[in-house]
């Protein structure tokens, strides 16, 4: 890819017309944000890579009381000109991090999975929003990260690394991010938008596979919406 990241205001633009038609509501872009219906919006967080392929964004429930309300995330997008990998990094957030947030909104199982406290494959005493689990790759095993989290419950192997990672009771962003191949892999963990070196290394020491041509890699993203011991 040549050039740099397009412009703010088209990146939001990406993102505002994106949420809008996932949502079947306007959204616009005004005051240097995606600003949506009631108090939603999303904005453009502060860059930690410098690379222009990658974006920050925050997810805000309610722009009157941010500090509470963000939920934090970062993507990166491949493509040939700065406005396909922009416009791919918006969609694959969207089909993770945003689709968990938009089932926090709606509640009724379209836009991603539930697991309640005691749920086997949740994480135990927190009700837990499962997004969407993405996956891109290069050669013939390059959807075989992205199948097998699928076939597995990603939570329970973490849980007891993530124990006091957590900095508030209720929103919780935890991101997932592993794969690789010839030779090479990465396993990442985020909460809060921040690396959680435990949890990371838990993620891989997991039996996702190791492709020895090629590449393969999956991303995910699950809300941890409140704690509830029962």
């Amino acid at each position: 890819m040549d050039g740099g990241r397009p412009a703010d205001d088209v990146v939001l633009g990406m993102v505002a017309a994106q949420l809008g038609a996932a949502m079947g509501a306007p959204w616009e872009v005004r005051d240097g944000m995606a600003k949506g219906p009631g108090t939603l919006a999303v904005v453009l967080g502060a860059d930690h890579t410098g690379r222009p392929s990658h974006l920050d964004l925050d997810f805000v429930l309610n722009v009157d009381r941010p500090r509470e309300t963000t939920i934090s995330d970062c993507v990166t997008g491949y493509g040939s000109t700065p406005e396909q990998v922009a416009a791919q990094a918006v969609r694959m957030w969207l089909d993770t991090t945003g689709s968990a947030v938009l089932e926090l909104l709606v509640q009724d199982g379209s836009h991603a999975a539930h697991f309640a406290p005691g749920d086997p494959d949740g994480l135990p005493g927190w009700h837990a929003i499962h997004g969407g689990i993405n996956g891109w790759g290069v050669g013939d095993e390059h959807d075989a990260v992205q199948r097998w989290a699928v076939q597995h419950a990603l939570l329970p192997p973490l849980a007891s690394s993530l124990k006091g990672a957590f900095d508030r009771e209720q929103l919780v962003g935890v991101k997932l991010f592993f794969g690789g191949g010839q030779g090479s892999e990465v396993a990442e963990v985020r909460v809060g938008g921040v690396c959680h070196d435990a949890a990371s290394e838990a993620l891989a020491g997991l039996g996702w596979p190791r492709p020895e041509r090629g590449f393969s890699y999956a991303r995910t993203f699950v809300l941890l919406v409140h704690q509830d011991e029962d």
